[in-house]
């Protein structure tokens, strides 16, 4: 026994270790490439600060313990707790806060929460590709100042690849993320670890008498150094997005054992290199590596970017899949790719978008300096939102004192409001972007979940009862048809397909399916759980997935033919309703929302293309509807 414990727990070791590679090498690739930018845009960014020693330690330290206490303590330690069946993220979090409230009001208020920290993820999935491969390479201009005109165009084209290549999935790249991610984190650490040995003076900044010196003698420039400090932490919120794709133990192993400490020797590498001479604060990252290695480290550097973009834009993807499931957005073509990950995907209309928005701020901003002005707001605002929906669920749902939470919440509330609020000191140095970003995309949730609410109550006198069906069906006008007819829907009651049908052709098949599609609450559903099947006047079947799953039609139907053999999945049809929409509204700015939503409605997946169904056995009845 004692040796197949012993075996156990070696195989358990191995598992941890290969999540714990996989985890640096998709996880933290946004928040370790910070110090490319960072400790050079306090200093030298959308607010220009002098160069002293005081600052240079009192900034240090505020670096520091930003990184313990937002990262290592809120996120690690707190927010990581909070999960769906493992699955983490802003929205799986603003979902448990609603329902831990249980209060309609509250609930619809905690999820619009959650679609506003969804929308500024969105803007971050913008930036952080644009900033991360653009400080990279501009490495270059330090190695050799002559190629500096080539900066733009290399960013480019590494990005227009980046996106290009997106349609293959990460799947075989991702294997040798972490592996880069473990030099690049090594790396760094080295660099920062012999500038320390030079000036080991600068250890003393991790004493926090320094950032509060900082702010007690000069609290205007220390509130503008906020805005560019919170850089170092950007990435923090993939930490609890990605929980589910390698879970809690892997991430704070990687966390406090690798990136963590790297994090912290480069930082104060360069406060070092900065102490020693101040005209390093231009570009200190790179002016840590010795001469003969930088080019060398701008590669390394570049590809440590581009797998923090791809993380990002993954993020993204995953997001969207989500919201689709949960009824926010209309259905997009998803492509699933990777036979052995669910959670890989690839989301065509939203990598091209992100592709022309991401390359239009290269060309817009020109440089990392500019970016870094516009980054930050979204970051910050995320953080605000965490706190405030983690809060309502400590005490809702895991039962924590008030003497406890309201304390919490008010330290992580002014720690995350003092950073939102110095980022919006940048709002016209760039900062504006995001947030008319995170407008845009709250404004089409919303009115798509509008649209969808108030299309269900026009349909509402078309819908049939479940006890009606029969009358319908056997009605002497309606006649019987060889075959077998699926109807899919993701409403209550009979679909209107159905009805429709009955009611312009006056026939049915000799075999009727109909198929409710139904999104849980959780993010999975048990596979021996997804299909139940009633048989009455016609096959009843249940099919369940969660949010983080996409519906398998064919699968169901193949399930199905196993309990009911007339069934036949390469013979039946599948039939569907289309609506399209026309406002009779007069008030042009009444109109807005419902032409908006028309829009999204008519660009819509069709459902051959979103559920993967033979395009020759499609049906759709359509109908004209009046808002």
């Amino acid at each position: 026994m004692g040796e197949i414990s012993s075996e156990g727990n070696r195989r358990s070791r191995r598992g941890l270790g290969l999540l714990t590679v996989g985890a640096i090498g998709v996880v933290f690739g946004d928040i370790g490439t910070s110090p490319l930018y960072a400790f050079t845009q306090i200093f030298s960014g959308a607010h220009t600060i002098p160069v002293v020693e005081a600052r240079v330690l009192g900034a240090l330290s505020m670096v520091f313990w930003t990184l313990t206490l937002v990262v290592s303590v809120k996120y690690v330690v707190i927010v990581m707790r909070a999960d769906n069946q493992g699955e983490g993220g802003i929205m799986v979090l603003a979902s448990l806060a609603s329902n831990a409230v249980k209060r309609h009001r509250a609930s619809a208020g905690l999820m619009l929460l959650g679609l506003t920290g969804a929308a500024l993820f969105y803007g971050d999935g913008l930036i952080t590709p644009a900033i991360s491969v653009l400080s990279a390479v501009e490495g270059i201009g330090v190695a050799a100042p002559s190629l500096n005109r080539l900066v733009i165009p290399i960013a480019l084209v590494i990005l227009f690849l980046f996106f290009a290549v997106q349609r293959f999935g990460t799947g075989r790249v991702g294997r040798v993320f972490g592996p880069i991610m473990i030099v690049w984190f090594l790396s760094i650490a080295i660099l920062g670890l012999a500038s320390i040995t030079k000036t080991p003076g600068v250890m003393r900044s991790i004493n926090p008498y320094y950032a509060f010196t900082f702010f007690s003698g000069e609290p205007g420039l220390a509130f503008l150094a906020l805005g560019a400090i919170v850089l170092c932490v950007t990435g923090a919120e993939a930490l609890y997005a990605d929980m589910g794709q390698f879970g809690r133990s892997s991430i704070r192993l990687s966390w406090f054992a690798i990136v963590a400490p790297a994090l912290y020797l480069n930082y104060l590498g360069q406060g070092a290199l900065v102490l020693r001479d101040p005209s390093a604060v231009t570009n200190s990252f790179f002016l840590l590596v010795p001469h003969a290695l930088q080019i060398p480290m701008v590669i390394l550097a570049t590809a440590a970017t581009v797998i923090a973009s791809q993380a990002v834009v993954s993020g993204a993807f995953s997001m969207t899949q989500q919201a689709i499931r949960l009824g926010y957005l209309p259905r997009m073509t998803v492509r699933h790719t990777s036979a052995n990950e669910g959670g890989q995907v690839y989301v065509p209309a939203v990598n091209w978008m992100l592709m022309v928005a991401v390359l239009g701020l290269i060309i817009g901003f020109q440089d990392s300096s500019r970016l870094a002005s516009a980054y930050g707001i979204a970051v910050t605002g995320t953080f605000v939102i965490t706190g405030v929906l983690v809060a309502i669920l400590a005490r809702n749902k895991w039962g924590v004192s008030l003497w406890i939470v309201i304390p919490a919440a008010a330290v992580s509330l002014v720690i995350d409001g003092a950073f939102f609020l110095s980022n919006l000191t940048k709002f016209m140095h760039g900062g504006w972007f995001p947030l008319v970003i995170a407008v845009i995309i709250v404004a089409m949730l919303s009115t798509w979940q509008w649209g969808r609410k108030r299309l269900a109550s026009r349909l509402d006198s078309l819908k049939t009862s479940a006890q009606d069906l029969p009358a319908y069906l056997n009605a002497q006008h309606v006649v019987r048809t060889p075959g077998v007819a699926i109807y899919p829907t993701v409403e209550e009651g009979i679909p209107i397909a159905l009805v429709q049908r009955i009611a312009l052709v006056h026939a049915v098949n000799d075999v009727t399916v109909v198929l409710h599609l139904v999104t849980a609450d959780t993010p999975y559903v048990d596979d021996a759980k997804r299909v139940e099947t009633i048989s009455g006047a016609v096959i009843d079947v249940t099919a369940s997935y969660g949010y983080m799953e996409r519906p398998d039609i064919l699968d169901v139907v193949r399930r199905v033919s196993l309990v009911h053999p007339e069934v036949d999945p390469d013979t039946c049809t599948f039939i569907f309703h289309s609506m399209d929409v026309e406002t009779v509204e007069s008030n042009p700015i009444k109109r807005i929302p419902t032409e908006v939503f028309t829009i999204m409605l008519r660009n819509a997946a069709d459902p051959q293309h979103y559920f993967g169904l033979p395009a020759d056995r499609v049906l759709e009845f359509g109908r004209l509807i009046q808002f």
